[in-house]
Order: C-alpha cells, then sequence, then structure tokens
C-alpha cells in the first residue's frame, strides 16, 4: 500500500522547505511524493532540486505556469500511483515522524476505507499562533452549509477522483468543498476518522482569509449541485440548526433542555385531558 504526497507550491521556497522536510523525516518511506510548482522564481526548484537528489523513494516534480491550485492539485492526482492520495500544499507540515506509518496501519485495521482522516491543527505562521485543532466531524449535507472536510489531513483513495470527477478548476477557493460535497454529502463516501494528529496547516492562505469569495463560490456551488426544493428545505432549516449546535457547545444547553421537555410534556397533557 503506497501513499502518493501531492505538494502545490509557487514562491513560497521558505514554507515549501519545511513541507519537504517533513515528508523526508517520514519512518515510512512506502510514500511517493509528486510536487507540482507553478514556475516558481523565488529559489522553490532549487529546493525541489536537493530535496529529490536526497530521498530514498520516488519524486516526481514539475514546475511550469499553471491556470490555478486546482489545476496543479488535478496534475498532481493525475500522476499519482499510491493507492491513496494526500494534499499537503507547500507551507502545511506533517504533525510527527510517524504520522505516514500510523495513518497507513490504521487504514489496515479498518480495512482500508475509501476516505481516512485524522486531526489538523491550524498555525497562523504570520504570527506562530495555533488557531484551533480539528477533530471528529459527523459529516451529512447539513454539514456542508458552513464546513468542510479538511483535506491535507485526509487520505483519499485515488480511485474515487475517476468516480466522482478531479477538482473544478473554474473555482477558486472552494473546488475541494465541492468536491467533498459531492463524494460525501450527496455521495456513498463514509469517511472513517482517527484520532491522530495528521498535519500542521498554514492557516494564514486565501481559503482563510478571503470569506467572501468563499462564500460566494460556495454560494455557487449549492445552486447547480442541489435540486431548486432541496435548495430551498436547505437554506430554510440550516441556520436554525448551525445555532442549535452552537448552543450545545455551552454549559447552559443542559438546564434550556430540561425547560424544553418539561414544557412539551405539559403541553402533551393538556392536550390529552383538554
Amino acid at each position: 500500500m503506497k501513499l502518493s504526497v501531492i505538494t502545490i507550491n509557487y514562491n513560497n521556497a521558505e514554507g515549501l522547505r519545511n513541507t519537504l522536510a517533513s515528508v523526508a523525516s517520514q519512518t515510512c518511506r512506502d510514500i511517493e511524493h509528486i510536487i507540482i510548482d507553478g514556475g516558481s522564481k523565488d529559489g522553490s526548484v532549487e529546493v525541489i532540486k536537493d530535496y529529490a537528489g536526497n530521498v530514498p523513494y520516488y519524486v516526481f516534480w514539475v514546475s511550469e505556469p499553471d491556470n490555478g491550485i486546482y489545476n496543479a492539485m488535478n496534475k498532481g492526482i493525475c500522476k499519482a500511483t499510491g493507492l491513496y492520495v494526500q494534499i499537503l500544499n507547500s507551507g502545511d507540515i506533517l504533525a510527527a515522524q510517524d504520522v505516514v506509518e500510523k495513518m497507513l496501519l490504521a487504514s489496515d485495521n479498518a480495512g482500508r476505507p475509501e476516505l481516512l482522516y485524522g486531526n489538523m491543527i491550524k498555525k497562523d505562521y504570520t504570527n506562530g499562533r495555533i488557531i484551533g485543532k480539528s477533530k471528529r466531524v459527523e459529516y451529512s449535507l447539513r454539514q456542508y452549509y458552513s464546513s468542510t472536510m479538511n483535506h491535507d489531513c485526509c487520505y483519499i483513495r485515488r480511485n474515487l477522483f475517476g468516480q466522482y470527477g478531479l477538482y473544478d478548476e473554474g473555482l477558486k477557493i472552494v473546488s475541494d468543498w465541492k468536491w467533498f460535497l459531492q463524494a460525501i454529502g450527496l455521495g456513498n463516501v463514509k469517511p472513517i476518522y482517527v484520532d491522530i494528529d495528521v498535519t500542521i496547516f498554514d492557516a494564514s492562505g486565501i481559503s482563510e482569509t478571503n470569506l467572501a469569495l468563499r462564500n460566494q463560490e460556495r454560494r455557487q456551488v449549492l445552486e447547480q449541485v442541489l435540486p431548486p426544493a432541496v435548495l430551498a428545505d436547505y437554506d430554510k432549516h440550516a441556520f436554525e440548526t448551525q445555532q442549535m449546535d452552537r448552543f450545545r457547545k455551552h454549559h447552559v444547553y443542559g438546564l434550556v433542555y430540561f425547560v424544553e421537555r418539561v414544557l412539551f410534556k405539559l403541553e402533551k397533557w393538556h392536550i390529552l385531558h383538554r
């Protein structure tokens, strides 16, 4: 079982160096590394050449202009030969030296599922601050109204890209969200979670800072993939459900839930005895 790690880079030599170092440090060597550079002029190519000549596993790399990040990701996916694909972009790093070993073992123990995911640590490299850590989520259609699967901590069976298609290159920052929406929210893919810290994600990228564009593109996708009646129902209930999810995180939720149950039972009693 082989893992294809795909790294996209453009003029981020320092971040790329950190990413490559985290892959080179892995205890498991059952990997191939595919690096798609967008024609960088900042020394990134020299970083790649030095790396490719000093690791014991297969490295494919190319440096040429592309049509955006998803075009570059698709190039990498088309070159991949592993059972699983992991997108680990320039600046993101593997959280520990034995991450690949742990994840492939977890995959074996779970029967090699279609999609295996762990935890992602978010870090803002502009100030060095840890923003948060993603954990297990019960993924459903509702979940994709405001959230998504974090692709950098996912091991995706490569054959799923044949089944659900490659990333939509017409989108700038939410094409991975669209892919997961179609594969998980609307399709038959059942993600398997393992409590392993997989990656440390550079949260200063475009998808973290350009929220207006993200929301615009997400709405565009929803209108494309959902029938109008389903979208209307989705809009009607999603906001209230999100509010309830946030409310459940607070300690007062138990008290409010108790009051709601009491009122509900009183209402039933009045209906039965009036």
